[in-house]
This record gives C-alpha cells, structure tokens and sequence, in this order.
C-alpha cells in the first residue's frame, strides 16, 4: 500500500455489497461511500465502524445529485455542494488537475441517460464540474463502451453520445469483466443483461473518463455548450444526410464559403465528421453572421429539460 502522508481519497457510488469498496480500501484509499439502498446501507455502516475513519458511508444516490427540484433534498437526493463540503474537496479551476476521482458501477436500467446526464453536467460545468475536472471511473455495458468509442462512419454505432464524449473526455479502458462474475454479487439473484445486436455485450467495462483539459478553447464555453449538444444532436437525427444539406436547412446561406474554410469535403455525411469537425463547425457557426445565438434557443431549452 501506499506510504505514510495522506491517503488519496475517492467518491464511491452505489457499493453495494461493497466488493469494490474493499479493493479501494485494500489499495489504501480514503473511501466516502454513497448507498441508496438500505439493506446495503446497513452492512457498509457496519464496515465502517470496525475502520479507522478510511470509510465513510453516506445515504445518497450519485445519479440523484443536484435535482431540478426546488427545496430542501430528503435522502437518497443529495445537492453535491453538501457533497464536497463533506468531502472537504474545494473548487479548482478547469485547467487544474483532477480535484477527484469516482468510482461506480452505473446501474443498466437508464444506463444511457445517466450517461448524457454525466455529459450535460461536464459540458455546462455544473453539479460535479463546478469543482473541476472530475475524473470518472465507471463500470459500464460493452454495448455503451462500444457506442464511446466509435469511429465515425459507422452509421448504426457512431452518434450524438459519441461525438460529445470523444471530445469531452479522454477514454481509456481499465479492464473488461464478463458479466457472470457480477451476477452471483447482487442480493436479486443477478443482473438482467441486456442483449445488444449491433454490438457485443458480453462484458462490463471499467472505463476511466476524464475531462479533456482543453475543451472550452475556442468558441466553445459552458455558457454556449448547450447549444453544440443540440447541434450535435440535430445533425444525427439524419445520420447519413449530406452536411450541405444539414447546414441549408440551418438556412444558412453562406455555406460553401463556410466549408472552404473548414475544409471539410461538401457531400460528406454527418456521421463521417470527426468530433474535431463538429468542434470546427460550431466554431465557424459562431463567427458567421447567419448564425445568431438565439437561433436554436426555443429549441435547446426544451430538449436540455427532457434530457434532465
């Protein structure tokens, strides 16, 4: 383990039975926990008494951080200013390092909501991302882990997801574990897997997800991020349309000479554009006259609340 100073200290949610939580404690971290069920919850207190304060067990649920609703939180919601204070991790700016590290494994109902929630929250800076570049380290279906990673082109696979996580974070893969040795883990008799067609589903992938230290250069602040989600997301509604098209439907009229200067071939389609060309394009959008700010407004808003 690790020598004397002090211990570095991780965000867990969802533990569980605590199998994750006793390897985190074994490799000498600092461990808050957060638990939403009960039955777990009681187990993981009795844990922590028997340590030295290396665990901390908080009833909370990580994906119910920071709701939209007004008011005081009752448990399992929990605001992750309350969070940090308990913590004692304080704010650092984007470029600092990572103020924290997260572990969890993220539940398979909702998986990919939860996923653009994380998303939306990195890009505006909010929640988590008020402190910094949070790192995640999160247990996720081989289906998804797919999805993140895919080159463009691949018409099925490549999307919105992927072109705002490539971007937004860097993606590495930790370690893939077939499902089997989770189902034996969990009090309900096992996980229900769901059957992927497109894509093989056979593991849980631990994927370390760190935000991309230069992504708000440019054009691109968390006070506009909104909007290229949305610009993003509007282009693979037709995946396989013509990027001329998609930006004459934008009405936009100065459309060649945009694309001379983002060299970027004119019958390309959007799901053959790399990450990087959808930063460039929103960049060049920025600057052009035609595009004004309040252009997609109406929309983003009432796609950013469904999404939240």
């Amino acid at each position: 383990g690790p020598g004397p100073g002090p211990q570095p200290l991780v965000l867990e949610f969802a533990p569980g039975p605590g199998i994750l939580t006793r390897s985190l404690l074994d490799a000498g971290f600092r461990v808050v926990a957060l638990e939403s069920n009960l039955d777990f919850l009681k187990d993981l207190q009795s844990l922590e008494s028997t340590l030295d304060g290396q665990l901390k067990v908080i009833h909370g649920d990580f994906f119910r951080l920071d709701p939209l609703a007004k008011g005081a939180l009752k448990p399992p919601a929990v605001s992750s200013e309350k969070l940090f204070k308990t913590l004692g991790v304080a704010a650092v700016p984007w470029r600092a390092d990572v103020p924290l590290k997260v572990f969890g494994i993220v539940p398979q109902q909702l998986e990919r909501n939860r996923l653009w929630r994380l998303l939306f929250a990195m890009y505006e800076c909010s929640s988590i991302y008020r402190y910094g570049r949070v790192e995640l380290n999160l247990l996720i279906s081989e289906k998804e882990y797919t999805v993140l990673t895919a080159k463009p082109g691949k018409s099925k696979i490549y999307q919105a997801l992927t072109v705002l996580a490539q971007l937004g974070y860097e993606i590495e893969l930790l370690h893939k574990e077939p499902w089997s040795s989770f189902a034996t883990n969990l009090k309900n008799g096992g996980l229900a897997i769901p059957k992927a067609v497109q894509v093989p589903n056979d593991h849980l992938c631990l994927v370390r997800l760190t935000p991309q230290q230069h992504l708000f250069t440019g054009g691109l602040k968390p006070s506009n991020a909104s909007t290229f989600i949305f610009m993003v997301k509007q282009s693979f509604a037709k995946p396989k349309s013509r990027l001329t098209d998609r930006l004459n439907s934008w009405s936009l009229d100065n459309c060649d000479t945009l694309l001379k200067a983002l060299e970027i071939p004119k019958d390309a389609s959007m799901c053959n554009l790399y990450p990087e060309d959808y930063k460039r394009l929103f960049e060049a959008l920025q600057n052009s006259d035609m595009f004004a700010e309040t252009f997609f407004h109406d929309e983003v808003l009432a796609s950013t609340r469904t999404m939240n």
